[in-house]
């Protein structure tokens, strides 16, 4: 695992080596951004679902109601809330775009992609889910879910991504987290009112999409492209 390698040496003289690997992964990510025809956005939520599950399904109509409306889908790539994104875009006549990453265990490439690029490092992965899309839609999931919820948010509050909509899909599943939100950071000052308002929490398809395709309409002269069959690699 190149991450790993990298993080645990102390110097070396494959140091150069290292960074131009990295250097090279962030060329190809970028270079698949580039790909991507029309607006998109990104889908997170958790690998270990299957088909039938709740967050499966729902993710699946999401990712249908996106491709119907001009939008490319892009997922992790894997399995679960990802594969069921790309496969309801693949469904809707649109573009599937899956950002995979190599791990021992867990993920692996979903069958319903478009472009796709398996990265070695998360840095540079996570770089592409920004890069490429116009807001992220959340469904539930765990550590890696949780982590691209709150680098949004980071990215927003600090101002390095502007008018970026955050969607959290299941109001049950993350009910907790904003009680805790609101309850214990805000009243120690340890986020501003504004930050809570970020978040967006909904569930509905129809209101998912529609909070990203209006934020993009309202940001762009250009309304999204009418959807496109796309060709399957």
């Amino acid at each position: 695992m190149e991450d790993r390698k990298l993080l645990e040496r102390r110097g070396g003289d494959d140091l150069f080596a290292h960074a131009a690997r990295i250097g090279d992964e962030f060329l190809q990510g970028f270079e698949a951004v580039d790909r991507i025809d029309r607006p998109a956005v990104s889908l997170f939520g958790s690998a270990r679902v299957r088909e039938g599950h709740p967050a499966y399904e729902e993710a699946r109509e999401v990712g249908q109601r996106f491709a119907e409306a001009g939008f490319a889908v892009v997922t992790g790539g894997g399995p679960g809330v990802m594969e069921a994104a790309n496969r309801g875009a693949r469904e809707g006549g649109g573009l599937s775009v899956g950002f995979n990453i190599e791990l021992p265990h867990e993920q692996h490439e979903n069958p319903y992609l478009d472009i796709e690029l398996t990265f070695h490092h998360f840095y540079a992965r996570k770089t592409m889910f920004v890069k490429a899309a116009e807001g992220f839609v959340i469904f539930p999931g765990g550590f890696g879910t949780l982590d691209e919820l709150f680098e949004s948010l980071t990215l927003i509050q600090t101002g390095k991504v502007l008018h970026f909509p955050v969607v959290l899909f299941g109001s049950d599943y993350w009910q907790g987290m904003l009680d805790w939100l609101r309850e214990r950071t805000l009243p120690e000052g340890l986020i501003s009112p504004e930050d809570i308002e970020l978040l967006h929490v909904t569930d509905s398809p129809e209101e998912a999409v529609a909070q990203v395709v209006d934020a993009y309409a309202r940001r762009s002269p250009r309304t999204p492209a009418a959807p496109q069959k796309a060709d399957a690699q």
